[in-house]
């Protein structure tokens, strides 16, 4: 039988080791510490519970735009203009395609190795291009294009170093095209990109950053027309922005083609009559208001604004003293002279101061107050009645006249054929000219109004201010019947498939209201100012003219006389307008030529060559 010895003692390493009580105060800084612990990981997963829940469900949909924008992308498909014609389909103004390039700011990581590469391929200043490249960065733009119109060179360079260039790519832009280069540009007119103040008005929708539209001109007028309807292409791109298919397409509309009334040949003629003078020549049809030709000199290239003017090259263009960019047509305001006298005859008559037989005595001068009013022929006319008058301009005759009709009824008659307020042609913002009278120089100056103010507004001088479109008006209103018409530049608007948007139609503005047979005598004696007149040199002897000479004052004869022959901006205007065929008016022409001289040593002669061009001599049937 075993026995076991319970005696002996359990070795030390074999018990259990003996727990100790914490004391409290440790246990009390455990808890602590633990809960501290615990409260910063409650806070951290609820940071990133409060993240997740924004990028889900705030910006999710934002993210999503932005993470389809990385793999897709929208481009422009900018429309083609429509085309600018003359009255008989001749282009004016068509379109070619430009390679511009331009950079995808989203591409870009860092714009300085871009710049840097950009300008050694095509010599471009690198730190203006790194310039533009931060600027429409900061402006948060999409793109910017940085050169357009790229030659055939460069747009080589760019498409064989694409891997090399992030972000560029080349777009095609529609360019204008002049070809006549500056024939009737004040008439075309050019275009200018749009303005942030334009994008922000809200009269632009359809535009955007970079869009081109017309700044004057027809190209600013018929802009409706004319602009079409943008397109664009849904593409798939990799991250380096290259394209890798197309997945959407929605084409551009070109826009409508607007033929006008001129005729390019007349126009043509007219403009090679101003060629080194400063002034204007308007034909228009005398029964319809229809331009055939609106010159104005000197003049610019519109391919100037085109291609982009520098600010130097637009600074010596605006600040040119020949102020070239003026369309002196509609907005030159000048003293209409003795072509003023049409106004002054048709109002005599009408107002019975005066009736065809009466004789007015022309010594050569009428002394009134402590001045004398000279007439342009020093030993006088003699007897003068209204036909001799205005077939040889005397000014005497029309002193007096003046002096029995008074400055208001003056006015009043000036009003009736449309002087003193635009004529309602649809280009630009045209001048109305003055009409002078003793309410509008008390107004102006705070002093009454003089008979002699009445004197030299008879012969038109003075106040008086009318453009050559108005003088032109006022020749066909003597000529056809009296209707004062609106003058029009546009024939007719097609769209690209050829339907028709709009079609002119004559509009009278308003009519004289005269008796006819006034009307009659005035326009008998007008063609006898070109038959034996002072309108000689307007003489075609296939065509029977009627017109009337004009020649302005720009000084007194005193400060002329003082100033010399040298001093130009001192010598008279050259006026003359003109109604042919006499007999039956189908065009009426004013000529306006600055301190030309006299109207019909000088004026006459342009409108002879206009006139010539527009009816020109019958053929002659060679012999058999």
């Amino acid at each position: 039988m075993i026995t076991l010895d319970t005696s002996r003692k359990t070795p030390d390493y074999l018990e259990p080791p003996l727990v100790r009580a914490m004391p409290p105060e440790e246990q009390e800084r455990s808890r602590r510490a633990l809960a501290a612990l615990s409260a910063v990981v409650l806070v951290l997963f609820g940071v990133l519970l409060l993240r997740l829940w924004s990028l889900q469900l705030v910006q999710g949909e934002l993210l999503k735009v932005r993470s389809e924008s990385n793999r897709l992308r929208t481009q422009d498909l900018p429309p083609w203009r429509g085309m600018i014609l003359d009255r008989h389909g001749e282009v004016l103004v068509s379109n070619r395609p430009s390679f511009d390039l331009v950079v995808q700011l989203e591409d870009v990581t860092d714009p300085g190795p871009l710049a840097a590469r950009l300008a050694a391929l095509l010599k471009l200043d690198q730190a203006q291009t790194l310039e533009v490249l931060q600027a429409a960065r900061q402006a948060n733009q999409s793109q910017v294009r940085l050169k357009g119109d790229l030659t055939w060179e460069e747009l080589a360079q760019v498409e064989s170093h694409k891997p090399e260039l992030p972000g560029a790519a080349i777009v095609i832009q529609p360019k204008r095209e002049y070809r006549h280069g500056s024939l009737a540009c004040h008439v075309l007119g050019y275009l200018g990109e749009i303005t942030e103040a334009q994008l922000k008005s809200g009269r632009y929708p359809q535009h955007k950053m970079g869009d081109f539209l017309g700044r004057c001109g027809i190209e600013a007028a018929w802009e409706d027309y004319l602009r079409g309807r943008r397109g664009f292409r849904r593409i798939e791109v990799d991250a380096y922005g290259r394209e890798l298919g197309q997945l959407e397409v929605q084409d551009s509309l070109p826009g409508a083609n607007v033929f006008l009334t001129l005729d390019a040949r007349l126009q043509q003629e007219a403009e090679a009559c101003l060629a080194g003078q400063h002034g204007a020549i308007v034909a228009l049809e005398a029964k319809t208001g229809k331009i055939r030709a609106l010159a104005s000199s000197p003049s610019y290239s519109p391919e100037a604004f085109e291609r982009g003017l520098s600010a130097a090259e637009w600074q010596r263009l605006s600040q040119d003293p020949s102020h070239p960019l003026e369309n002196r047509a509609l907005k030159g305001q000048y003293p209409p002279g003795s072509t003023f006298k049409i106004v002054m005859a048709l109002a005599a008559l009408e107002e019975k101061v005066v009736t065809p037989t009466s004789v007015i005595y022309c010594s050569g001068a009428m002394p009134l107050g402590n001045h004398v009013f000279r007439c342009w022929k020093k030993g006088g006319h003699g007897g003068m009645n209204l036909h001799s008058a205005l077939v040889h301009s005397c000014d005497v005759y029309f002193y007096q006249v003046g002096r029995r009709l008074g400055i208001e009824r003056i006015a009043k008659w000036s009003r009736r054929f449309g002087l003193g307020a635009p004529t309602g042609l649809k280009l630009d913002k045209e001048l109305p000219g003055l009409v002078a009278s003793s309410h509008w120089k008390q107004a102006r100056f705070g002093f009454p109004w003089q008979e002699g103010d009445t004197v030299s507004v008879s012969i038109g001088q003075g106040y008086n201010l009318a453009t050559p479109l108005q003088m032109a008006l006022v020749a066909a209103a003597a000529a056809n019947g009296g209707l004062i018409l609106e003058p029009q530049l546009v024939e007719k608007v097609e769209s690209p498939a050829g339907e028709v948007l709009y079609q002119a139609a004559p509009v009278v503005r308003s009519r004289l209201e005269a008796n006819p047979r006034h009307l009659a005598l005035i326009q008998k004696a007008l063609a006898d100012v070109v038959a034996q007149g002072t309108g000689k040199a307007a003489r075609l002897p296939h065509l029977h003219v009627a017109g009337k000479t004009g020649t302005s004052q720009v000084v007194s004869l005193e400060k002329e006389k003082r100033a010399g022959k040298g001093a130009k901006k001192y010598q008279n205007h050259a006026w003359f307008v003109a109604t042919a065929p006499a007999e039956d008016p189908q065009l009426a022409v004013a000529v306006l030529v600055e301190h030309g001289g006299g109207g019909g040593a000088v004026a006459a002669p342009l409108a002879k060559r206009v006139l010539a061009a527009a009816f020109p001599p019958p053929a002659v049937a060679s012999a058999p």
